[in-house]
């Protein structure tokens, strides 16, 4: 795999780094009662997320000014590499990170920690210590953040959701739980629970291997248009940044998922149905 997703040794050795930010996504009071990896900033998930009912550009974006603001806060420049991380096998911190890209950020700089927290705990050192004013943030002739939303990046609509329906071309994959798909998916999804992707024991990414016997079984093809989605774009994430570290070249991201599909009226399916089966009434897609 490509360094999408990082080790705990590489971002050991990159900590005194300063084009280097680690960022921690967890609560604050995680970060700061339970311990954080040294010199890491804190950005909690809830702050880089907006509402149902927020000012974002789509979804649960949080809009490019929120996301400068949380940038700059964070001493976080253009140019940075940036690590993130939780304590949530990565789910969180994969959000971050494709919001990140999603508002310009360089994705070769995006990295995700193999594992989480507890992962880095085993091995390395942790502080306690109170949060100080990243250096970048504390200069005042630093350039602000030039968060802009991508266009052209990987995150489509409702309408291009609709028309990878019909696509033979895409591959529509559901990252939910098993229940969850059987109460309803979108026609002709595949199911992958993000969860499958990660070893529960070791709390990091399946090997490659096993990662490629996988996705080969279930029909995700690097071949074809992976077309992701969820409830809320949130799990989704952690699913992209693996096909993304196992270099799939075309993924689309549906921020709106399944809250805005059944919103609009997008039929789904029930049961662990092959396309066509099991519809729900709704509106034609």
């Amino acid at each position: 795999m490509n360094d999408r997703i990082v080790d705990v040794e590489w971002v050991a050795e990159r900590l005194d780094a300063p084009d280097v930010v680690v960022v921690d996504v967890r609560d604050a009071w995680e970060y700061e009662g339970i311990g954080h990896v040294p010199g890491a900033v804190n950005v909690p998930f809830d702050t880089f997320r907006a509402d149902e009912h927020g000012a974002a550009e789509a979804g649960m974006l949080p809009g490019a000014d929120a996301f400068a603001e949380i940038a700059e806060s964070a001493g976080i420049a253009p140019d940075d590499e940036i690590v993130a991380y939780d304590d949530t096998h990565g789910v969180f911190a994969a959000r971050f990170l494709v919001t990140a890209e999603l508002y310009g950020h360089d994705p070769a700089r995006l990295h995700l920690l193999d594992g989480d927290y507890s992962v880095w705990n085993r091995s390395q050192p942790t502080t306690t210590d109170e949060p100080g004013t990243p250096a970048a943030a504390d200069d005042a002739s630093s350039e602000p953040y030039p968060a802009a939303f991508r266009a052209d990046g990987p995150l489509i609509d409702r309408e291009a959701m609709a028309a990878a329906v019909d696509d033979p071309d895409a591959t529509i994959v559901d990252t939910r739980e098993e229940w969850e798909y059987e109460e309803g998916h979108i026609s002709g999804a595949v199911r992958l629970d993000w969860r499958e992707l990660v070893d529960a024991d070791a709390r990091t990414v399946r090997p490659e291997a096993e990662l490629r016997e996988l996705l080969a079984e279930r029909g995700i093809d690097p071949d074809d248009r992976v077309v992701l989605y969820c409830n809320t774009a949130r799990r989704i994430s952690h699913t992209y940044t693996v096909l993304r570290a196992l270099d799939y070249p075309e993924i689309a991201f549906y921020e709106g998922s399944l809250t805005e599909w059944e919103r609009e009226g997008g039929r789904l399916e029930t049961g662990d149905s092959e396309p066509g089966d099991g519809e729900t009434d709704g509106n034609d897609s």
